[in-house]
């Protein structure tokens, strides 16, 4: 689904990453994890256009290179995106907040899809209330329920349970898997909490100074490696 080869960015004179090597299969969830500043967040805005790469090559779906893509032309590929902090519009109303999705679609759709409501129903009960008042947990599932509004092939997410409550946590995980299960579709999810990731993603990747440094099945995260790169 997404298949990144010598990928490098710099933020002025800082080598953020460096010849990044990552595969994200289809149909399953990957999980990119490493301690605080190591470039997962870049990566994902690499990803999405909203960092200019100074090399390397993102290819996503039927071999499109991304890198030559305009950021708005990434939805319209079916590519959804969950940023660190949510991101919502606070003076929007839940519906309102929806509806801005939908301008991302590449097929002019205008009424947002029923499974949205399926899986966080908690949106459309509050379908009329603004953004800025819902919990952390419902602003976190109506910044996912958004990135869902395009129908996505691959939905990124940067750390979807941080700062919320532990119900919520369990609930974006068991949509992840019905996502993944029912819809077909493929998730790169960055996490640093190991049960969350152990629990619900089938791949890991962890990441130190800008590059991957182990890699494999969710089940080869062993606590050798978690202690070696992830341990704080």
């Amino acid at each position: 689904m997404l298949e990144i080869d010598k990928l490098n960015q710099f933020y002025g004179e800082s080598h953020t990453l460096w010849d990044l090597d990552l595969a994200v299969p289809v149909g399953q969830c990957t999980c990119v994890m490493g301690r605080n500043g190591v470039g997962k967040t870049t990566l994902m805005k690499a990803i999405m256009g909203e960092v200019a790469v100074a090399s390397g090559s993102i290819r996503y779906a039927d071999d499109v290179e991304l890198t030559r893509r305009r950021v708005e032309d990434r939805s319209r590929l079916g590519i959804g995106y969950v940023p660190q902090g949510r991101q919502i519009f606070p003076l929007l109303t839940v519906e309102e907040n929806l509806r801005t999705g939908l301008a991302a679609r590449g097929d002019g759709r205008r009424t947002i899809p029923e499974r949205i409501f399926e899986l966080f129903p908690v949106l459309e009960e509050m379908k009329h209330r603004r953004g800025g008042d819902l919990s952390g947990g419902q602003q976190q599932q109506l910044a996912i329920g958004r990135a869902l509004v395009i129908e996505p092939r691959l939905l990124i997410l940067d750390e979807p349970g941080e700062g919320i409550q532990p119900n919520i946590v369990t609930l974006i995980g068991e949509v992840i898997r019905k996502l993944i299960a029912e819809d077909g579709l493929t998730v790169l999810l960055v996490e640093q909490k190991l049960p969350f990731a152990r629990k619900y993603a089938d791949r890991f990747a962890i990441m130190d100074r800008g590059r991957p440094v182990a890699k494999g099945a969710i089940g080869e995260l062993s606590d050798a490696l978690i202690k070696e790169h992830l341990t704080v």
